[in-house]
């Protein structure tokens, strides 16, 4: 079965292609991430997910004391469309 799957995969897009419904994890510009069920996708990275957790991270610099503060922001989404010009890294789910 190990074979099948080796033998499926052309070109990069073909990974993706084996994670359809599957989470997946998504690196977004602006320090966004995403973990997320794959529903679609296209030749762009467009994608759709759902059950989506989104995290958001931000560092500020305290004016007084010049330390970083980092706060991290999380929400869950039922749906979401993504576009793919956003898109840094898509990984999918750890094979065994």
């Amino acid at each position: 079965m190990a074979d099948e799957a080796e033998a499926t995969v052309q070109e990069p897009m073909d990974l993706i292609k084996l994670a359809l419904d599957e989470r997946v994890y998504v690196k977004l510009k602006g320090e966004r991430e995403l973990r997320g069920r794959l529903h679609a996708y296209d030749q762009h990275l467009n994608m759709i997910l759902g059950d989506v957790e989104e995290t958001v991270t931000s560092v500020d610099i305290d004016e007084e004391t010049f330390e970083e503060i980092v706060r991290t922001t999380k929400r869950m989404l039922p749906y979401l469309f993504l576009r793919g010009d956003g898109v840094i890294l898509v990984s999918p789910p750890l094979r065994t």
